[in-house]
């Protein structure tokens, strides 16, 4: 079962939040999710009212192979840039191995 980190809509319509969880790649964009991490907010004032995302949930969904859509990613950067940055340095440490084989 492959894993991504996106978003799932919810609210009204022109009035739209979205959560940020995981779900299956097969499952429909509001469908069934195995977890919800996080939400995101447009409509917000300030930058917590905006994006709340679960930095230790996130890592721990990405250690198990999930991926992160962009949309998800540039939200991440903006909410928890700590947890963005440790993920960055196990994405470079992998790609020098993957380098280091050929």
């Amino acid at each position: 079962m492959a894993l991504k980190i996106r978003l799932w809509r919810q609210g009204c319509k022109n009035k739209a939040s979205y959560r940020v969880v995981v779900a299956n790649t097969q499952s429909p964009r509001d469908g069934k999710y195995v977890e919800a991490i996080g939400w995101y907010n447009r409509e917000g004032k300030t930058d917590e009212q905006k994006r709340s995302i679960h930095a230790d949930r996130l890592l721990h969904w990405i250690s198990l192979g999930a991926q992160m859509s962009q949309t998800v990613m540039a939200i991440a950067k903006q909410a928890v840039p700590e947890a963005m940055k440790e993920y960055t340095k196990k994405v470079e440490a992998r790609v020098a191995k993957r380098r280091a084989r050929a």
